[in-house]
């Protein structure tokens, strides 16, 4: 029982850079719970959208990964959909940041926020359109066989496809799942509802061309060895199906928490509509009027 249990959780392939950043981020979670107050649902998400992506990155699941076409679509949509939503749906930025001593707070974080290269790179990355594009780019070109191919070949390759599909989730669904209004929000409510239903359809298209397909896409995975001794076409349908019908779930429960923010800034009054704003400007000029008028005759 016990050497069953040690091979899944001993890594398939050690990586220091991952278990370092993991460990990391645990532990500012942890001293941010001690000093700000976290719902134990937060809590929750945020440790399993943590505990998923170390199931995929850090233990033997990554191995089936490697070697099976339907493992590997299980892998992707856990860090790119599943785990990130967990996360982002956490809000765990200010937790995170509390997490840091004080010092760290006002000598480092604080200038770097302000300096104008972390301008310029978050204003590019947390772009929505560039954002929204890099999530949905990021899946259809991994699944181009020659790119496949070539993630299986180099580990440098493969980690890279893991971590810009791991990153492209947190961010889209930082923008997505984001409390505020626009601005300093960057996307409308409304555009944030609506952002997973655009998403999913080419998406839901590439799971389909690969769940319909009569050729082995993926040739490589028997170059590397398959993990399991079914037919190569079942796994392939199993792989387009994992990636058409739970990522679109997936991305569904996400557009349902962003029309939960969207509702809840409605009832608080913090969404301003253009006819809102009208009637505000309307409103200051017959002040104003008022006003010179009152002036006016008091001087007379």
């Amino acid at each position: 029982m016990l050497p069953s249990l040690l091979k899944w959780i001993v890594p398939w392939e050690f990586s220091w850079v991952f278990l370092l950043t993991f460990v990391a981020v645990a532990v500012l979670y942890v001293r941010g719970c001690q000093r700000v107050r976290v719902s134990m649902a937060r809590q929750l998400a945020f440790w399993v959208g943590m505990a998923i992506v170390y199931l995929s990155l850090h233990t033997y699941f990554d191995y089936y990964a490697e070697h099976e076409f339907f493992m590997h679509r299980i892998q992707q949509v856990l860090l790119h959909h599943l785990a990130p939503l967990l996360i982002i749906a956490s809000y765990p930025g200010v937790v995170l940041r509390a997490g840091l001593p004080l010092s760290w707070r006002i000598h480092a974080l604080r200038p770097l926020l302000c300096s104008w290269p972390w301008r310029v790179v978050s204003a590019v990355l947390l772009n929505p359109a560039l954002a929204t594009i890099l999530f949905v780019a990021f899946i259809i070109i991994w699944l181009i066989p020659s790119m496949q191919t070539l993630a299986m070949l180099d580990w440098r390759i493969y980690r890279f496809m893991n971590w810009s599909m791991m990153l492209s989730g947190l961010i889209y669904w930082w923008l997505v799942l984001d409390h505020r209004p626009r601005p300093p929000g960057r996307m409308t409510p409304g555009l944030r509802v609506l952002s997973p239903g655009i998403t999913m359809t080419p998406q839901i298209l590439a799971g389909a061309i690969v769940t319909f397909s009569k050729t082995d896409l993926y040739p490589i995975f028997e170059i590397c060895g398959r993990a399991f001794t079914f037919n190569v076409l079942t796994g392939q349908l199993v792989g387009g199906v994992i990636m058409w019908v739970p990522a679109a779930i997936i991305e569904s429960i996400g557009g349902l928490l962003a029309m939960r923010q969207w509702l809840r800034l409605s009832r608080s009054g913090r969404i301003k509509s253009k006819r809102w704003e009208a009637q505000r400007r309307a409103a200051r000029l017959a002040a104003s009027d008022a006003n010179a008028t009152r002036d006016e005759a008091s001087g007379a």
